[in-house]
């Protein structure tokens, strides 16, 4: 176990803390990903395409917040765990809502029965969770804590997020919205906070087996910077109305 990280310095830590914070920071560009990432997989799942399904996995940043969340109650950090709790929350908000929306126009083009009749594997396959997906999720957390932190092994960052694939099971959510399945729904929901608490459980293991605890003061430090860089950009935004106005 002292192999494993025994070449993990304190400015990897550092650095690993930091990107990760900035990276699940609400910023319009990252809740513009993760509904792209959902419109995608939505249209991949209704087509029954594996393929479409893979590449939305790609796009998705969702990963970092749930990592955040694992990080935070890690360090016993309040502030850090509200400000990724309200990144996921919207998240899932948006992206079913756009779900939702483009299955039910898809219908209302294509036929209410003839789209129902397409909930095939890809859709059936995410709303049957079972104890399986939550070994997955835990492997798949493990691996990627342990890569957030190792600067040569973040190529491998998307390959654990095709593994515990987030994003399908928000897109089913939508599908199942717009049918106002319930089964659907419940099934999809189940699926989702079964990866979630599998990637959170094992972070946390990861965070600590690392000693990330002496690392709090630049968690504070981040998030003050992604504060600033949030109330630049409101600060932006209100100066571009006054001068329209």
């Amino acid at each position: 176990m002292y192999l494993l990280f025994s070449d993990i310095n304190e400015k990897n830590k550092e650095e690993a803390i930091d990107s990760l914070i900035k990276d699940s920071a609400p910023k319009p560009s990252f809740f513009f990903l993760i509904v792209m990432s959902v419109l995608m997989s939505s249209f991949g799942l209704l087509l029954n395409n594996s393929s479409v399904i893979i590449g939305s996995m790609l796009i998705a940043p969702i990963l970092s917040p749930i990592l955040s969340i694992a990080l935070g109650i890690t360090l016993g950090d309040n502030k850090l765990i509200s400000q990724s709790g309200k990144t996921i929350i919207k998240s899932l908000l948006y992206s079913i809502g756009v779900s939702a929306l483009t299955t039910w126009l898809l219908w209302s083009v294509i036929g209410g029965n003839e789209l129902r009749s397409v909930l095939n594997a890809e859709i059936i396959s995410r709303i049957e969770p079972n104890i399986i997906y939550l070994f997955i999720a835990i492997v798949a957390g493990l691996a990627t804590a342990y890569a957030r932190v190792k600067p040569e092994l973040n190529d491998t960052l998307p390959g654990t997020a095709i593994a515990v694939a987030l994003v399908p099971p928000i897109a089913t959510i939508g599908i199942g919205v717009a049918f106002w399945d319930m089964v659907i729904i419940s099934g999809a929901l189940s699926l989702f906070i079964l990866n979630a608490i599998g990637i959170i459980l094992a972070a946390m293991v990861m965070f600590s087996m690392m000693n990330i605890y002496s690392k709090k003061k630049i968690v504070s430090k981040s998030l003050k910077e992604v504060e600033k860089e949030q109330e630049a950009l409101i600060k932006k935004v209100e100066r571009e109305k006054a001068k329209e106005s």
